[in-house]
């Protein structure tokens, strides 16, 4: 199938670019989405009538994007979830979570403009593309953490496995001292018995003597 393009699409073309398609592509993504028209012969001459129009709008909207873009790019945002102690999740964090957490901190992006090959179904530090045009893409950062805390730790640069990891060193390192205690009070029972002791025997010698 033929179309033509309104909007420059990654892999396909230009603005204005009359390309072959598969049909499920155009009905499904293409044309509802306003980014082409099928090529008809009237579609082609009503596009030439406002090409003029559509480039300098297409220009702004870069523009537009392209300002954000500034602004967005590089930034980091927390998502709290809940996880197992591997960092698996329970659930996933997906292009509306990210969405969300952008919108939240200032910025307007939508779903449709995380750009994320997968669900994202781990603990830690993941990179996101943000497509806020289809000439100005951005990365985003999405430290996913079980607190604020965490995330801290994560942004410092520890992973998920490191934080376990001095985790369980800390339970071991107390669990010694608490063992210490006991044997140090154990210890000082066992000192005192004999003091008992040993005053119990000198006592009993010095009545003999008497």
């Amino acid at each position: 199938m033929q179309v033509i393009l309104l909007e420059r699409v990654a892999k396909l073309g230009q603005m204005g670019d009359v390309v072959d398609v598969k049909p499920g592509f155009a009905r499904n993504f293409l044309l509802p989405q306003g980014k082409a028209l099928s090529a008809s012969q009237a579609n082609i001459d009503n596009f030439e009538a406002q090409k003029a129009q559509l480039e300098a709008h297409n220009l702004e909207t870069k523009k537009e994007a392209e300002t954000l873009g500034e602004k967005l790019g590089g930034q980091q945002f927390i998502v709290i979830r809940s996880a197992s102690d591997a960092g698996a999740l329970y659930g996933s964090v997906t292009p509306r979570d990210a969405a969300d957490v952008a919108t939240e901190a200032g910025f307007t992006v939508d779903k449709k403009q995380v750009a994320l090959k997968a669900p994202i179904k781990y603990l830690g530090l993941h990179t996101v593309h943000v497509i806020l045009h289809p000439e100005v893409e951005v990365e985003i950062e999405l430290n996913v953490a079980r607190s604020q805390e965490e995330a801290e730790l994560q942004a410092s640069g520890k992973s998920i496995q490191e934080l376990a990891a001095e985790a369980e060193a800390e339970a071991d390192f107390e669990i010694a001292e608490l063992f210490d205690d006991i044997g140090a009070a154990a210890s000082e029972d066992e000192d005192l018995a004999e003091a008992v002791e040993e005053e119990a025997v000198d006592a009993e010698e010095a009545e003999k003597e008497d």
